[in-house]
């Protein structure tokens, strides 16, 4: 299970970085083409899924490695324990806002399942908002599993504590 779910994160690390690197590629290769008199307007719309997806799926690895910005002024001041209780909340604020994510990019992904992507035919705008979807679930589930880490180094530090009285 452990091989498998490592291999998943450096899959999604992957395919976060081809998505924008392909991206930036795409939007240079527009640019160029217009500057040699040949536009390529399409190069811009599929720019834009591969940035919808790489967005996503580079918060989730930003997430998992702790390398989102965040400001612990207030849990700097505070005891030990509001400081935990306030990473709690903060988890709890989080998996209530990516809930709502996740319904409201499914909503958006079946009201726009039959419009196509820029005109393109037979490719479906659903193909970018499902990116909605998919970082949503990525997103909380690596917050349910910061949330778990945390309490069972509570209740490990909890335990030490006592052994020693």
């Amino acid at each position: 299970m452990k091989a498998t779910y490592a291999f998943l994160r450096r899959l999604e690390a992957v395919l976060a970085g081809t998505f924008l690197l392909l991206m930036v590629l795409l939007i240079f290769a527009g640019g160029l083409a217009r500057m040699l008199g040949h536009p390529l307007n399409w190069t811009i719309d599929l720019s834009t899924c591969f940035f919808a997806w790489g967005a996503f799926l580079c918060a989730d690895v930003a997430w998992r490695r702790d390398a989102l910005m965040s400001i612990d002024v207030v849990t700097a001041m505070v005891p030990a324990k509001a400081a935990r209780a306030l990473l709690y909340a903060n988890y709890l604020i989080i998996s209530v806002f990516l809930v709502y994510v996740v319904y409201a990019g499914a909503w958006l992904s079946w009201v726009s399942r039959a419009r196509s992507f820029q005109g393109i035919p037979g490719v479906s705008y659903s193909w970018v908002t499902a990116s909605i979807v998919v970082g949503g679930l990525l997103l909380l589930f690596t917050t349910g599993q910061k949330s778990y880490r945390s309490l069972r180094q509570d209740r490990a530090a909890g335990a030490s504590q006592q052994a020693t009285r």
